[in-house]
């Protein structure tokens, strides 16, 4: 694990998103909350909000961040037949939330497809990526892919 014992307290966030790609027929079963196992998009929100809180114990090496604010927005998109996911990460800390915000998008897109998984095995979680993050050392970044 790296040393951030001489870092300075920042306030730090990070911004992941991804997106989970299906058949329209399974977006629509979701959009209208008719799926078996229940309300998707409620449950993959607060599965990627759970996820971001156990990120160190998941990770190998990443350090455990006391977060002050997590955010999780799974949004059905019809014209792209997918959802798009999108977390957002806060702490003031020694060590960036990077992890955490890609961690939560990457629980909330497997979360759908495991809800959705017995009418559509063809799904495809795609593009989970950091898309900006503030704070610290380096600065600011901004993915403008």
């Amino acid at each position: 694990m790296v040393d951030v014992g001489q870092k300075a307290d920042t306030e730090r966030v990070a911004v992941a998103q991804g997106a989970v790609l299906m058949q329209p027929e399974t977006l629509q079963l979701i959009i209208e909350g008719n799926l078996k196992k229940g309300d998707v998009i409620s449950v993959a929100q607060i599965a990627g909000v759970m996820a971001a809180k156990k990120t160190s114990d998941l990770i190998p090496l990443c350090h455990p961040l006391p977060i002050t604010h997590i955010d999780v927005t799974c949004s059905p998109n019809p014209g792209e037949n997918r959802v798009d996911i999108e977390a957002t990460a806060r702490v003031t800390g020694k060590t960036g939330v990077e992890m955490e915000a890609l961690t939560a998008v990457a629980v909330a897109a497997l979360t759908i497809y495991d809800m959705a998984k017995a009418i559509d095995r063809g799904m495809r979680v795609s593009d989970i990526r950091l898309v900006a993050k503030q704070g610290g050392k380096s600065g600011t970044f901004i993915n403008d892919d």
